[in-house]
């Protein structure tokens, strides 16, 4: 089966460089899935699950907004933050949807503030909840 590489950039650091079968992501408006020969692309990250899918093991990330390019059988993932997902502890990731609900949103800017923190709050839940 025809495979394809996988890199995974934070501002720190090179956080997975190797090959993979298939790789699915969250965009900003839905999930995508890439496997060998994708058509070229760039994309706009949203906060949720990264799995990266090779013969041997999936591996799975929380990420939290960023860009992704397909182009040539590489798979280039930026984004500001990759969780392995097996290090989200899913208590936190309640404690922190219960805060983020709790934001005061009186203005249009604070609220907007508020659906982030929500939204992020969510995502990183769905894949504590996943990876437990």
């Amino acid at each position: 089966m025809d495979q394809l590489k996988c890199i995974v950039v934070t501002p720190e650091r090179t956080v997975s460089d190797g090959m993979a079968e298939f790789v699915a992501l969250p965009l900003y408006d839905g999930e995508i899935g890439i496997a060998a020969r994708h058509s070229p692309m760039i994309g706009r990250l949203g906060y949720g699950e990264l799995r990266i899918e090779s013969i041997d093991a999936t591996i799975r990330y929380y990420v939290e907004g960023g860009f992704v390019e397909v182009l040539d059988n590489v798979v280039s993932v930026l984004t500001n933050r990759a969780v392995p997902a097996d290090e989200l502890d899913e208590a936190v990731a309640r404690q922190q949807l219960i805060a983020a609900r709790q934001r005061p949103a009186t203005s249009p800017e604070l609220m907007a503030i508020r659906e982030r923190a929500v939204s992020q709050a969510r995502a990183q839940l769905r894949v504590a909840e996943r990876a437990g």
